[in-house]
């Protein structure tokens, strides 16, 4: 399933963990590390526990958890959770910054019997370098760039523009092309400003970025918007896969659409656009 958009809820508020698939996101994240305080820690951890394991919480959604950075924090994290993690699909890792954390986390989760996938979340000026080494870590199904800290990191001011986090950016979304995982794009922190969102969403899709993470459930219906293809892609898309259909049963390798002729990469366009349209009219009321 697509990961459009990428909602966090904090951990520690039980009641919007329980609202939060209510809001359309394609994924949301209970969240460990930033959304709660440090005296609250093992507060959250029991919320999250009791969310998840409640018979009546059943999503329609990707369930993530967001975890404290690899070591022995992250390992409290996970056995505080361990009874509810039959109704997770994924942990993110915050601060990634090499293979060996994603390494140490998917340790930890075999060790709790969890085999799920990890959003890896690439912060920092040594997480953006390692980027690739880290999206090709078996366990890592997703680099997820974030521009807020990774500013604070390097000690650059933040502009509307987004310049200075620009390379970086880029940097990202190649590595996980590259790697064959999702890139998920940074957090647009005025919620308030639907337009700019929209803008920036638009932005974060020409460089090639799959989703977009949102920090309030009215930032979620304007990314998924932005991620639903235009009925004529849609168009173009059967029309690529029906025509490939006819070309497998002819044994033909080669074949064109509307004089346009088809390649692997094409081809894998119109099966992306495809799942982005199926997933936007699962959520169609």
């Amino acid at each position: 399933m697509p990961r459009r958009s990428v909602m966090f809820t904090p951990g520690d508020r039980p009641e919007m963990m329980r609202k939060a698939p209510g809001a359309g996101a394609d994924v949301i994240v209970f969240d460990l590390e930033d959304a709660v305080a440090p005296e609250r820690k093992a507060e959250a951890r029991e919320a999250i526990r009791s969310v998840l394991t409640d018979p009546e919480f059943d999503p329609d959604c990707e369930v993530c958890v967001r975890v404290n950075p690899a070591g022995v924090t992250a390992d409290d994290d996970l056995r505080g959770i361990a009874d509810g993690m039959d109704s997770v699909n994924s942990i993110m890792l915050p601060k990634t910054g090499s293979s060996g954390d994603v390494e140490t986390l998917s340790r930890l989760l075999s060790e709790h019997d969890c085999e799920v996938p990890i959003l890896s979340l690439v912060e920092t000026a040594r997480g953006v370098l390692n980027a690739a080494e880290i999206g090709a870590e078996p366990a890592a199904d997703a680099l997820v760039f974030g521009a807020e800290d990774l500013s604070a990191d390097i000690g650059a001011t933040r502009t509307d523009e987004g310049t200075e986090v620009l390379y970086a950016r880029e940097h990202v979304v190649l590595a996980a092309s590259a790697t064959g995982v999702d890139a998920i794009d940074t957090v647009y922190t005025d919620f308030g400003d639907t337009e700019g969102l929209t803008e920036e969403t638009e932005f974060a899709i020409q460089l090639g970025y799959d989703g977009k993470m949102a920090i309030h459930p009215a930032q979620v219906l304007p990314i998924n918007d932005a991620f639903t293809p235009d009925p004529e892609r849609i168009e173009w898309a059967e029309a690529v896969l029906s025509a490939k259909a006819e070309a497998d049963a002819d044994g033909r390798g080669v074949f064109r659409v509307d004089g346009e002729m088809i390649d692997a990469p094409l081809i894998a366009q119109a099966e992306r656009i495809l799942e982005y349209a199926d997933a936007t009219e699962r959520q169609s009321p």
